[in-house]
């Protein structure tokens, strides 16, 4: 799929990954990332959704550490999380939030199907052993979205490999060089509690 990547990604992951800040920064992004998807639906289903988008992009943050143990890129880390989210939006219905159509899904998942398996995620189930002990909030289905097939907010053609936007070109490929001057007050939640909202 396509994915923007910028400085304040990689100073999200070196947030993530650094003890006592990685849980300020996980708030922030937790926030943002459901700002962001709820303002992709009608305002009329964002009160049901938020608590539901807030647990749910919690457990991912979990799963991109794990992703980036496993020796997986910051893009492709970050592209598995997002793959999860679009999983779950099927599920719900949710066609105006994904991110890619839903004949692409099978697609996505066999590419990071080793990981995947290993963490029991699958597209029915996209939390895995990611999910909470407790549970995530739930949130109402509108199949009927699914029904009308607009998935006016996704990008076909993007789903043999991640690909990059920084702004100025599009990359195949996730195995991007980390900037060596990336500073962690970059990150969403450590500093600018302002900064535009970036996913």
């Amino acid at each position: 799929m396509k994915l923007r990547q910028n400085v304040r990604h990689w100073a999200a992951k070196k947030a993530l990954t650094t003890p006592v800040i990685g849980e300020k920064a996980r708030a922030k992004l937790v926030d943002l990332h459901t700002r962001i998807f709820l303002d992709k639906t009608d305002e009329s289903n964002r009160d049901e959704r938020e608590a539901h988008l807030d647990d749910f992009f919690a457990a991912t943050m979990d799963t991109y550490v794990a992703a980036l143990e496993a020796g997986f890129t910051e893009a492709e880390a970050r592209e598995v999380t997002h793959i999860q989210a679009n999983f779950d939006f099927f599920n719900h219905g949710w066609a105006e939030m994904m991110e890619f159509p839903g004949d692409e899904l099978e697609e996505h998942y066999r590419r990071y199907e080793s990981f995947f398996a290993a963490h029991t995620i699958t597209i029915d189930d996209p939390l895995g052993d990611f999910r909470p002990v407790g549970g995530i909030a739930d949130a109402p289905a509108t199949p009927e979205a699914m029904e009308d097939g607009a998935f006016e907010n996704a990008v076909a053609g993007f789903a043999d490999d991640v690909y990059l936007d920084d702004g100025e070109q599009i990359q195949k490929g996730g195995d991007t060089e980390e900037p060596e001057d990336v500073s962690l007050e970059q990150s969403p939640g450590v500093a600018d509690e302002d900064a535009p909202a970036d996913d």
